[in-house]
């Protein structure tokens, strides 16, 4: 007869911290290129398709100033989900968000090695495959330590 298994509720610990860690760095990198073709670095050619190299138009570095704030949010998220927050949030928020980024990293490597821009392609197309792999580890993670520990006893 089969044993009955217990649902996966480990937590990976160090793998899971360190995961988190790496993904982190990442996204930063991303925020950062985003960060720089909002305030009008040269990197169009790289960006969006490659089809506007050197300084992206107004309306595409508003966009690229909103994705720096959303992938920053996302290092906040990952590092949550790894149990390295520097913002307290939700457990269920780093699970669910952690989730999406998964599929955002998942749908970003597609478009990128699709691109016809050569940067995207072979550069950042291999770079968000990385991260893709990298969140779904992480988001495959068991609960944190402090959500599996029993709550203290309170004597009256």
């Amino acid at each position: 007869m089969l044993a009955k298994t217990k649902p996966r509720r480990t937590d990976n610990q160090p793998v899971r911290p360190r995961v988190a860690v790496a993904l982190a760095v990442g996204i930063l990198i991303v925020a950062a290129f985003q960060a720089a073709l909002t305030i009008g670095a040269p990197f169009g050619a790289a960006a969006q398709g490659g089809t506007n190299p050197g300084q992206l138009p107004d309306p595409l570095r508003l966009v690229t100033g909103l994705l720096a704030v959303v992938w920053l949010f996302a290092a906040l998220l990952v590092l949550a989900r790894g149990d390295r927050a520097l913002v307290h949030l939700p457990e269920a928020v780093a699970r669910v968000g952690t989730w999406g980024l998964v599929g955002l990293l998942g749908l970003g490597a597609l478009l990128n090695f699709a691109s016809s821009s050569p940067w995207e392609r072979y550069g950042w197309g291999p770079f968000t495959l990385v991260m893709f792999f990298l969140a779904v580890v992480l988001a495959r993670s068991g609960l944190p330590r402090h959500a599996l520990a029993p709550a203290p006893q309170v004597s009256a």
